[in-house]
């Protein structure tokens, strides 16, 4: 099999780097043609992308390609991957299955409440409504042209070198309380086995990929200095705590995300069941020392 990566950040990485061996060839993408000499390798072919025209070798690995992953944000003009290569993905000829990776943001705010994947999307900001909207463009490119397309709901993404012990290390994390707020966790292994189950299943969805026990931030915080044997930073209040208006704008909805169908659908089990498992793994490998 024959992979293409659209847009190769943190998760689509750890994604090649845990599953390459399923593949005869993997190219992926980047917007940087600076990074993309940096990343290649003799293994991995990584080529520029941003828009239109499209370079001719990222033609031919698309006409190639039996599987594709599309982790490439969209904007307010659209998703740029669908815009610029869509018409490309609908001729290649061996191409089977798609995987998008999408965000637990397209919900919006549910004032706590447990949801599913039936639960009405209510998008509370720019970036969600824009993700929605890229959902049903490959859902519908998916419908039109006979391809498998699923996609991939992620709550709040960690992993090696991005967790709660890194932040304590570099003294960043904070504790900032806001009576009730909750969120849900995925961490990048988990995802990479979501994405391999969706490689080989059959039709087109939504599933939400992410762990079991949505949690307080705070919790997620002293429990990495307990690992660490550190006393936690001190708690701020949410009303008076300095953030940016994007880290604000996530304390803004608050919803518990359940995994069910993703488990009985797609044959899919988290590694990492809840934020503890995966920080004592973490700290065992050395995260945060």
């Amino acid at each position: 099999m024959n992979l293409v990566i659209l847009g190769f950040g943190y998760t689509s990485q750890h994604f090649e780097e845990d599953h390459a061996l399923a593949f005869a060839q993997v190219t992926a993408t980047v917007r940087d043609p600076a990074r993309a000499s940096e990343l290649t390798r003799n293994d991995l072919t990584v080529l520029p992308f941003s828009s239109a025209p499209v370079g001719q070798r990222l033609r031919e690995a698309l006409l190639d390609a039996d599987r594709l992953l599309i982790s490439v944000p969209p904007g307010a003009e659209g998703d740029p991957a669908l815009l610029a290569l869509g018409d490309i993905i609908k001729a290649a000829p061996r191409l089977t299955h798609l995987v998008y990776l999408s965000t637990v943001g397209v919900y919006g705010d549910h004032g706590g409440a447990w949801i599913d994947e039936e639960t009405p999307c209510l998008p509370s900001n720019d970036r969600s409504q824009w993700r929605l909207a890229a959902e049903e463009g490959w859902l519908g490119l998916g419908r039109e042209s006979g391809r498998h397309v699923h996609v991939l709901r992620l709550s709040g993404i960690y992993g090696p070198g991005n967790n709660a012990l890194v932040n304590l290390q570099r003294g960043t994390a904070r504790r900032i309380i806001k009576p009730g707020q909750v969120f849900n966790r995925i961490h990048v292994a988990d995802i990479g086995s979501a994405i391999m189950a969706g490689f080989s299943h059959t039709g087109c969805r939504v599933w939400n990929i992410t762990d079991d026990e949505p949690a307080p931030p705070q919790d997620v915080v002293v429990y990495g200095a307990r690992l660490l044997g550190i006393k936690p930073p001190p708690e701020i209040a949410f009303d008076t705590a300095n953030m940016s208006p994007m880290a604000r704008s996530f304390y803004a909805e608050c919803k518990r995300v359940k995994n069910v169908a993703a488990k009985a659908g797609l044959g899919w089990h988290p590694l990492y069941p809840t934020y503890r498992e995966a920080l004592d793994a973490l700290a065992a490998a050395g995260e945060g020392g």
